[in-house]
């Protein structure tokens, strides 16, 4: 009987350690912007600065660094927002073109309308996101 029950808080704590160590990024807001993505603050003109797939996002001050931002990726997931089940599941991993073109920026991330298409089911809607630098 001792075994068992020993057996039963090992598995209770790992399941703790576990589903804490999911929850490890920062919190912002994320709206999404449209074409045309070119010039842009980091690559101006060139085409081959947008990943496959268009999973770009533009950055506000907060994350720009003074442009040392460029090219840093991102993992991000919906977490909530405004209107009924605004998230689709999971996460997508972006890539850093842009500075936010809005003053002052609408949100933390401005991603482009086909990376917001893959978490969010409202378009036109402002988001609560939770990401992390990959």
């Amino acid at each position: 009987m001792g075994v068992h029950i020993m057996r039963i808080k090992i598995a209770l704590v790992s399941l703790f350690l576990l589903e804490t160590s999911i929850v490890f990024g920062d919190i912002g807001t994320a709206t999404s912007y449209n074409p045309p993505y070119t010039p842009t603050r980091c690559n101006g003109n060139r085409g081959d600065q947008f990943p496959a797939g268009n999973l770009f996002v533009a950055v506000s001050e907060g994350l720009w660094d003074n442009g040392a931002a460029c090219g840093r990726r991102y993992r991000l997931r919906c977490m909530s927002g405004s209107g009924r089940w605004p998230c689709k599941g999971g996460t997508i991993d972006v890539r850093v073109v842009d500075y936010c073109r809005k003053r002052p920026c609408p949100s933390t991330i401005a991603l482009s309308s086909d990376a917001f298409s893959e978490i969010s089911r409202s378009p036109n809607a402002k988001i609560n996101i939770e990401y992390i630098q990959i």
